[in-house]
């Protein structure tokens, strides 16, 4: 090509250069007539014959390059997102090809990487249509051994290809492309291993876009990959099979690459990998292995370079530690696999033994953790990306995959790990700590699963006996000395409680309790604090008033000196030592309670430190002879807030609404009374007037437990029930409003209820009004969850119809609705859709035994409507964005009366599976899924039956137990469903006895009905059907 530079190049390389200059005039000057430029035809050429010179500095080139990209972006393609006229003439797109192609095999990594991506994003638009030949020059530089540079070059920019290419180009490009990395990722001798990581990487790609495919596509995907798993599998093994090397990143970002490779191979193609694995196995333990030597070495212990926070020159991150996480979640793969972790035998024991190592705090933690408390809470709690988090998720699947066994196995594994500590103890190490610490953390990391599997029989080490004579042994250690230790310690006492003597866990609670107060190291204070508020609200024994009384000083001080990060431990501690002082709680308030009041009123917008502030005043106003007290202390300071809300500071009012709230919860009358009388008539008028959303969903919610709380006598307490009652409508009248914004009627629902079920004489002149309203705003709601709490209403308006619910399905059909006939065909289609995403036990309870309800009219002009029925299966294979915009889901239409009774069915199926519990499933595409019949005997069986005989009414028991337990309802259902006797339905019961008195009452119609359920639901109602 031709270097030569004429007039206009000059003044692009001067703009480009001037875009770094320090004046912010001149930079901005240039910025803006490069933008300028770039409209002119033959910019684009322009740029890429100055990436293109090797004459030119590398600064100005890079910029050339990067410039490019973006203005192939802007203006390559018409009609893609982001594009800006005028388009690039194809004249100019063969010249601009044609450059950057000659361009690759630069020496400068960085030119090359700024090449590689222009040429991507040229790709993105014209290959391989436009660009047939780039695959073929792309193959023929990666094969030309004699120039690293255009393999590397080559590399790179297929690397950037690879990760953009879809379902139609994968498959094709596979064949040709393979067998050329792996003759590069082979040629140990020619290529180094930067340049081989970047080979392996394409593989991963690629192997990916085969695992999605392989959903649709499994034979022909497999198929593809048959004749490469072999070759591929022994070169992992040759990755591997080495000695981990100290201080050199380049060999640990190689064996992290084949491993997410071979993490494809084993998670998309389990059984074309399966037969070469055993291969692969001794070489990664010698990974696996002599990586702790070089971990404990170097991060551990401090004494050679770990590569923190460094990346290579295409920004991936060449750390150890990033390392070390890659190869245990490739452990996590194979433990998780039924197909694979069968290869560990009898060597979990040692994989968990080796793990628990790779916990230990490394010397950066403890000096970050030691400086900032904070920083330690904050890791702790968020469960910070680390050795030690991907450590005790393995422990984690360990135990579910392997069972007893892997309890046992993580046992002696800790058992061993802690005998060697304590003999290093006694030896005179200063580090014996730190694996002691690490079991402990290894241990609570998965103190659910070990206190739920129950270890059948006499066993050599016992969880309990393990815990208490390392605590016993460890009591002795210096607070000062071993703060993270201890730390551990106080939190393993918590977590271990129900299987610790209880003269240990006392001799803690008082260590903790004392330590608060104590001039320890912070992480001292952090471990005593998650060990009481975890074990003050499990104690049944009183603690004496001296240490509560004292406790309550030391929390009060340490809140004085908490950051925002320490804070929601402090207040969760203030908490639990409220809810377990009772008696004290009475003598303290005056003190406590205006401290926390302050702290919420200063962290009133931060929803998490707030939050936590109001369940400590909760628990105040829980405690014997407190509520008083506390509520004549908060409403002085509150009325005057929500009467004035425009002149509040950010979060005030809302937040002061939500302390109401709180107050109103399970208040007596007397309490309800008080705050009636100062705050109703403001509420009211938030929630007419106020445009912010926060603060209308919170008077919302405020007057709902007013109501709750109130009853009728709300009405008498202004002097004009009347008025009162107007002003109740009148919210709902705003907030039923369609051209209001979902989000400020979010909790309308639960208010109309309140207003349905403790006013239900004012309510039911104005129901046909409610009903039309109702109507409207479902029509305009953006909000799922909005629509949800609104067919409650019309559940909860069924039921208050019984035993008429013909009267109230005939009044739905005389209110007319937009785009339907009427409001039962409306409701019933969104009802129908919508009654799989409501949540809540309470929610679900209602909406299924109102459609019950309704199925059981058996109205006439239920046989009239036509609502949304089963998803219509594409056959086009994945569906991408592109497809989905053009051909979106398309669903079949079925009778009301039939998808009603599916949709019972679903019910009955949920509760039926939360009874045989969630079934391992192996994430393997090609897993073979059992026959009907075999699930239907699975299921029988699981339920104490056989195919021939009647379930027992215990299985009946079962079913409604584990409905009710699966549901953990928070305060808001509490607030539902306190008033309402429907929440003490057994839904499991209700539905058995609707299937009975259906199918008996109108047979053929039954069977009519059955003949659109899916096998699963004919065998749910089949099964209640037999009881």
């Amino acid at each position: 090509m031709a270097n030569l530079i004429d007039q206009d190049q000059q003044w692009l390389i001067n703009s480009l250069n001037a875009t770094l200059d320090t004046n912010q005039q001149a930079r901005s000057f240039a910025e803006a007539s490069l933008n300028q430029a770039a409209l002119q035809p033959g910019f684009g050429s322009a740029l890429s014959k100055i990436a293109a010179n090797r004459e030119l500095p590398l600064g100005s080139r890079q910029l050339a390059a990067v410039l490019l990209k973006q203005f192939v972006k802007k203006h390559w393609q018409e009609d893609e997102d982001g594009f800006e006229p005028p388009v690039v003439s194809n004249e100019e797109k063969a010249i601009i090809r044609g450059l950057l192609l000659l361009s690759l095999d630069d020496p400068h990594r960085k030119i090359c990487t700024a090449i590689g991506m222009a040429v991507a994003s040229v790709a993105h638009h014209d290959w391989p249509d436009e660009w047939p030949d780039l695959l073929s020059f792309l193959m023929k530089l990666i094969n030309d051994q004699s120039n690293t540079n255009a393999v590397n070059g080559a590399l790179k920019c297929l690397a950037l290809i690879c990760a953009d290419l879809d379902d139609k180009l994968v498959p094709r490009i596979i064949p040709v492309l393979f067998p050329c990395l792996h003759a590069i990722v082979s040629s140990t001798q020619i290529y180094d291993k930067p340049l081989r990581t970047k080979a392996l990487s394409i593989v991963y790609s690629c192997t990916s876009m085969l695992g999605v495919m392989s959903g649709v596509y499994k034979t022909e995907t497999s198929a593809l990959m048959l004749p490469l798993v072999k070759s591929w599998m022994v070169e992992f093994s040759s990755i591997l099979k080495n000695p981990v090397q100290s201080e050199d990143p380049d060999d640990w970002s190689i064996r992290m690459e084949a491993l997410k490779c071979l993490s494809q191979f084993v998670q998309n193609f389990p059984s074309l990998a399966e037969s070469q694995f055993m291969e692969v196995l001794v070489p990664l333990w010698q990974t696996f292995v002599s990586s702790l030597g070089v971990y404990e070495r170097s991060s551990i212990e401090g004494l050679e370079d770990a590569y923190e926070g460094r990346y290579d020159s295409d920004g991936s991150e060449t750390s150890l530690e990033s390392f070390i996480i890659q190869l245990f979640e490739f452990l996590l793969t194979i433990v998780g696999s039924k197909k694979f972790v069968k290869a560990f035998g009898n060597s979990v024991q040692d994989l968990v033994y080796y793990s628990i190592a790779f916990m230990q705090m490394t010397e950066q933690q403890v000096h970050a953790w030691s400086m900032d408390a904070n920083q330690y809470v904050s890791d702790e709690d968020e469960n910070t990306y680390s050795c030690r988090v991907s450590g005790s998720l393995l422990l984690e699947e360990i135990v579910i995959s392997c069972g007893i066994d892997g309890v046992y196995a993580i046992l002696n594994a800790a058992k061993k790990r802690l005998d060697e500590s304590q003999q290093e103890r006694v030896n005179g190490s200063a580090v014996w700590w730190r694996m002691r610490e690490a079991t402990l953390f290894a241990l609570s990391s998965v103190s659910e699963q070990l206190l739920e599997v129950e270890v059948p029989g006499p066993s050599e080490v016992t969880l309990g006996n393990l815990l208490e004579q390392t605590l016993t042994e460890d009591m002795a250690a210096g607070v000062h000395e071993f703060p993270f230790l201890y730390a551990r310690m106080f939190s393993s006492v918590a977590k271990f409680s129900s299987v610790i003597n209880h003269g240990v866990i006392d001799h803690f609670l008082y260590a903790a309790i004392q330590a608060i107060g104590m001039d320890v190291p912070a992480p001292v204070k952090v471990g005593a604090c998650r060990a009481l508020s975890q074990l003050l609200p499990d104690t049944n024994r009183g603690i004496p008033q001296p240490h509560i009384m004292a406790l309550f000083s030391s929390l009060t001080e340490l809140l004085t000196q908490a950051s925002d990060e320490t804070m929601h431990l402090v207040l969760e501690t203030l908490q639990a030592a409220v809810r377990a002082g009772h008696e004290a709680a009475l003598s303290i308030e005056p003190v406590i309670s205006p401290i926390i009041l302050n702290v919420w009123a200063l962290h009133v917008s931060d929803p998490f430190i707030s939050i936590d502030a109001l369940d400590v005043l909760e628990a105040i106003k829980d405690a014997p002879g407190c509520v008083h007290p506390l509520v004549s202390r908060v409403l002085p300071y509150v009325g005057p807030i929500l009467n004035k809300p425009q002149q509040q500071a950010d979060g005030l009012v809302a937040g002061s609404l939500d302390l109401l709230t709180m107050l109103l919860k399970n208040a007596p009358i007397d309490v309800v009374k008080a705050v009636y009388e100062v705050c109703f008539d403001p509420v009211v008028r938030i929630v007419l007037q106020s445009d912010d959303h926060g603060e209308m969903q919170n008077a919302t919610q405020c007057l709902a437990a007013l109501v709750s709380g109130g009853n009728q006598q709300l009405l008498t307490w202004s002097g004009d029930s009347g008025f009162t009652m107007r002003c109740l409508l009148d919210v709902a009248s705003r907030l039923l409003d369609p051209e209001l914004d979902s989000s400020g009627s979010l909790f309308v629902g639960n208010y109309i209820l309140q207003l349905i079920l403790h006013l239900s004489s004012q309510m039911a002149q104005h129901i046909r009004d409610l009903v039309a309203a109702l109507v409207r705003r479902m029509q305009s709601c953006q909000i799922a969850g909005l629509r949800s709490s609104l067919l409650l209403i019309f559940a909860r308006l069924v039921h208050m119809s019984s035993p008429h619910v013909e009267q109230f399905i005939n009044l739905l059909i005389t209110i007319p609705a937009d785009g339907y006939p009427n409001s039962l065909h409306y409701v019933m289609s969104e009802w129908t859709k919508q009654q799989g995403e409501i949540q809540g036990a309470y929610q679900i309870k209602v909406t299924t035994t109102a459609l019950a309800l309704l199925l059981s009219t058996r109205h006439v002009e239920f046989g009239t409507i036509n609502v949304q029925g089963h998803l219509i299966k594409s056959s086009a294979g994945i569906t991408t964005r592109s497809k989905a915009k053009v051909s979106p889901d398309q669903w079949t239409l079925m009778p009301l009366p039939a998808k009603i009774l599916a949709v019972l069915a679903d019910v009955l199926l949920e509760i039926q599976e939360q009874v045989l519990g969630d079934d391992d499933q192996d994430s393997d595409w090609e897993e073979v899924e059992a026959g009907d019949a075999e699930i239907e005997q699975e299921l029988l069986s699981s339920s104490g039956t056989t195919s021939y005989s009647r379930p027992s009414n215990g299985y009946l028991d079962a079913l409604a137990k584990a409905f009710n337990e699966d549901e953990d309802d928070g305060y808001d259902d509490d607030l539902l469903s306190a008033a309402d006797p429907l929440n003490e339905i057994n839904l499991a019961n209700y539905l058995t006895n609707f299937f009975r008195e259906f199918s008996q009452g109108d047979r053929p119609l039954f069977d009519h009905l059955c003949q659109s359920l899916t096998q699963a639901q004919k065998k749910a109602v089949q099964m209640v059907l037999s009881l």
